[in-house]
């Protein structure tokens, strides 16, 4: 009994400072490891922020490029016909954005929808802008009828709601 006694007397100390050196060790690699993640962090955010905001840029560009205005102004030729124009137009605004589709990867998932259907929206006006219109009549008719439609749209046509989107997204940033 002398001798259990006497071993615990070893024993119980070194199990002490077993476990309380094990508990800030750990504590210690612990809080380490945060801080080695939070310098990896702020490492990614030094290279993708440039990224991300050059990003912003080009979305707002391409919505600002494939308005029906300033679409019409780009490509709108004397002669052409109304399925001149309305292929013109499609082509134009799809090329757009298959031109700028990996800025996807730099911005959320929901601003990326917003602008899909911005595209889409603005696709199904000159598809139905085009609907009734003769394919050899002068474009100007199909031109006229664009510009009625924009003009008749929601207070906020969808391009401009994507670029509004757009400035919300990029100003979170600050």
């Amino acid at each position: 009994m002398a001798l259990f006694l006497e071993l615990l007397k070893f024993t119980i100390p070194a199990l002490i400072v077993f476990f309380t050196a094990y508990f800030l060790l750990k504590m210690l690699l612990d809080e380490r490891q945060r801080i080695d993640r939070m310098a990896l962090r702020q490492d990614a955010q030094k290279i993708t922020l440039p990224l991300r905001l050059q990003a912003y840029e080009r979305l707002t560009l391409l919505c600002d490029r494939v308005s029906i205005h300033n679409t019409l102004l780009r490509i709108r030729m004397p002669g052409m016909t109304v399925a001149d124009l309305k292929g013109a137009l499609l082509l134009s605004i799809s090329q757009e954005f298959e031109h700028n589709t990996s800025q996807q990867l730099f911005v959320s998932e929901t601003l990326w929808r917003i602008i899909s259907l911005a595209k889409s929206q603005t696709l199904d006006l000159v598809t139905e802008a085009a609907e009734n219109l003769d394919p050899q009549a002068k474009a100007e008719l199909l031109v006229d009828k664009l510009l009625a439609a924009v003009d008749e749209q929601d207070a906020m046509p969808p391009l401009q709601r994507a670029i509004m989107a757009i400035r919300t997204e990029a100003g979170q940033l600050f």
